[in-house]
C-alpha cells in the first residue's frame, strides 16, 4: 500500500529559517519523486508509524540539510490534494517554522537537492513547487 495514494498520507512542512529572516529553500533534482527543477522549503517529509510530529521535524531537517532545530512553530495544517504519475494523492500535512542553525546547513543529499538557498521571504527563487505559493499565501501573516 503507497501512502497519499492507497490510504491519506500524513506529513510535516517546515520552512527552516535562521532567526534573522532568511529562510532555507532547497532546488529539487531529477531524482526527486517530482517537481523537479522547483524550489521548496527543506526538512519536510511523510510521518513514519510511531514517530510523533515532532521527531518527524527533527529527523527530516536533519536529514536533508543537517542541521539542528533549535525551535518550532505550529503554523496550521492543510489538506493537498494532487496527482502523482496520474494517480489522485490525499494528503494532510502539518505546516511549521522551523528555525534551526544555519552554521550547521549544508546539502546533505546530492543526489535529491541541487542547491540550497537563503533567502528573504518576499524574494523566493522560481519556480517553486505547486504547493509552496498555497503555503505562502496561507501563512503570509505568521512568516
Amino acid at each position: 500500500m503507497i501512502k497519499g495514494i492507497d490510504y491519506i498520507g500524513n506529513a510535516v512542512v517546515t520552512l527552516c529559517h535562521d532567526g534573522e529572516g532568511k529562510y532555507l529553500l532547497g532546488l529539487r533534482s531529477d531524482m526527486c519523486r517530482d517537481e523537479h527543477g522547483k524550489w521548496d522549503p527543506i526538512g519536510s517529509g511523510g510521518i513514519e508509524f510511531g514517530d510523533s510530529i515532532e521527531e518527524t521535524i527533527r529527523k527530516e531537517v536533519k536529514e536533508e540539510c543537517g542541521a539542528d532545530v533549535i525551535n518550532f512553530e505550529f503554523l496550521g495544517t492543510r489538506e493537498v490534494f494532487r496527482k502523482h504519475e496520474e494517480n489522485p494523492t490525499h494528503w494532510i500535512q502539518f505546516d511549521y517554522r522551523v528555525q534551526i542553525n544555519p552554521e550547521q546547513v549544508r546539502i546533505t543529499e546530492p543526489d535529491k537537492c541541487l542547491e540550497l538557498q537563503w533567502c528573504d521571504i518576499d524574494k523566493i527563487p522560481e519556480p517553486m513547487h505547486s504547493q509552496f505559493p498555497v503555503f505562502l499565501e496561507k501563512y503570509k501573516d505568521k512568516l
